[in-house]
């Protein structure tokens, strides 16, 4: 079997078990979608990226979860990124990363990371009744109009009136599917919830936010970078967030507290795209057998 060397990153974190993890397959691009998506289970992660070589940019990078390929992840980029960095193989302060979404630019800002994300698709907004039942709130609880947005990947961004809302939330599997339903959107389309509120969890912090997750995926999502991005441009578009440029915190009632400083790129009524910076901590090297098919 192949030997592939790897890095377990916590990004949106500068220690150990912050953020969120990801492991990192270098040359792993070239494996079967069957064997990515068994080492994703293999390691109880949300998400894991396998890097490859690119006619395009820089570097190749597949995002994997426990059940299917996706086309971009945010925490995963920065993750990618902190690994190879600390393996020395990025030259200089910039590099371009091909995703599954297009072209990444990153930035190297001192020990921070700084990921563009492409430029916000306002999706279909989902009546909030909806929305409140896939996670066990009642409308009351929502305080805009949840809305479908991607900025490399599609969330549903709710707004929450409080930390009170954020901490009692609880994902009904058969409400989300009503409510993709009710949206005209297929039944595996990523739709989950992004919940947000206008207060940090920290003093340091303006957005608090969570993300419940099916399965097979672990419950929870520690650090949502790709969200984070869409989240940021739903708020500056409606006039909920004033600031160009904002701390959003996540992942702190999991133990694994997050942070990243999200800018907007272009005007905020209509954002062209959402520079997402954060660090990443290595907390492991290895190497991994893997074969060319799962079982």
């Amino acid at each position: 079997m192949p030997v592939f060397s790897f890095d377990w990153v916590d990004a949106f974190s500068d220690r150990a078990f912050g953020g969120n993890g990801c492991a990192v397959v270098h040359g792993g691009a070239v494996l079967d979608e069957t064997v990515a998506c068994a080492f994703v289970r293999e390691t109880s992660l949300v998400e894991c990226t396998f890097t490859g070589p690119s006619s395009v940019a820089d570097l190749r990078v597949r995002y994997f979860l426990a059940s299917r390929e996706i086309p971009f992840a945010g925490h995963p980029t920065i993750a990618t990124v902190a690994a190879l960095r600390a393996r020395d193989m990025i030259a200089g302060d910039r590099l371009v990363l091909e995703t599954g979404a297009g072209l990444v630019p990153i930035e190297l800002d001192g020990d921070r990371i700084v990921m563009t994300q492409v430029a916000p698709q306002f999706g279909v907004e989902i009546d909030r009744s909806h929305v409140a039942q896939a996670i066990r709130l009642s409308p009351e609880d929502i305080v805009a109009p949840p809305q479908m947005v991607s900025t490399g990947l599609p969330f549903c961004i709710t707004v929450l009136r409080d930390h009170a809302a954020l901490k009692a939330a609880k994902l009904d599997m058969a409400a989300l599917g009503r409510m993709k339903a009710a949206a005209g959107l297929d039944d595996d389309d990523m739709a989950e919830p992004f919940l947000v509120t206008l207060q940090g969890a920290t003093a340091e912090g303006d957005t608090f936010s969570r993300l419940l997750l099916p399965p097979p995926n672990p419950a929870e999502d520690p650090f949502t970078g790709s969200a984070t991005g869409a989240m940021a441009a739903y708020l500056w578009k409606r006039g909920l967030m004033t600031l160009d440029s904002f701390t959003a915190e996540q992942g702190h009632w999991m133990g694994r507290p997050g942070r990243a400083t999200v800018t907007c790129v272009g005007p905020m009524s209509a954002p062209t795209g959402v520079k997402v910076a954060g660090r990443g901590f290595v907390l492991m090297r290895g190497e991994v057998d893997l074969p060319e098919r799962a079982l």
